[in-house]
């Protein structure tokens, strides 16, 4: 599998937040997201070919992983990746467009699918694949990244069309700036959560972190 880098650092988002995760991104992705701030790793000659093997030496006695891109599904690998990481007693975050199909990822508790809705600011608002909301469950996380008020109505519209028992993850474009976000979520009084990029207050926008 293709890997565009890896490296231990600090969960930035989602339900880990801030927990010691070693991060494995891999090469290439289909989609063509506006405000992309791994746009460098869409490329899939990014990196250097390693096999299912070698990554797992990578990772060692880390306990926490999160395999992301890119798009972590455009790699084959990928399911046995996660199967490997899984029965070796891990625990992974898999980061995932929402344009892939999730139905080849092993079904673990140990597992957390997290996996993206585009909204209208991304550009790519109708790559996201329906039925990957059957394979969701509430160790999930489901995340919107939110731009302006388009992106917040289609996220809130989306949510109410679409229930789900996965978690639900509103953040703001750049990751930081999160007030403006956070107020409306709470006069609208929408029952998700709202968080930043951690990584991003701490290193700022920075690779390898």
């Amino acid at each position: 599998m293709r890997i565009a880098e890896h490296f231990l650092s600090l969960q930035g988002e989602g339900l880990m937040i801030g927990r010691l995760t070693y991060f494995v991104r891999t090469a290439g992705c289909s989609l063509r997201c506006s405000w992309c701030d791994t746009a460098w790793s869409r490329d899939p000659d990014q990196g250097e070919e390693m096999s299912v093997d070698d990554v797992m030496d990578l990772i060692g006695d880390v306990k926490n992983v999160c395999l992301t891109g890119g798009e972590p599904l455009e790699q084959k690998e990928s399911p046995e990746l996660l199967r490997r990481l899984a029965d070796a007693g891990k625990t992974v975050v898999l980061e995932t467009n929402g344009a892939a199909d999730i139905s080849v990822v092993p079904v673990s508790e140990s597992i957390i699918i997290s996996m993206d809705v585009k909204c209208p600011s991304s550009g790519m608002a109708d790559s996201f694949r329906m039925s990957n909301l059957e394979h969701m469950s509430s160790k999930d996380q489901l995340k919107f990244v939110i731009a302006d008020r388009t992106d917040l109505d289609y996220a809130e519209r989306f949510i109410t069309e679409h229930p789900t028992d996965a978690n639900v993850i509103f953040s703001a474009v750049g990751g930081i700036d999160i007030r403006t976000l956070a107020e409306e979520v709470v006069s609208k009084k929408l029952d998700i959560r709202v968080l930043p990029q951690l990584h991003k207050i701490i290193w700022g926008d920075k690779r390898g972190v």
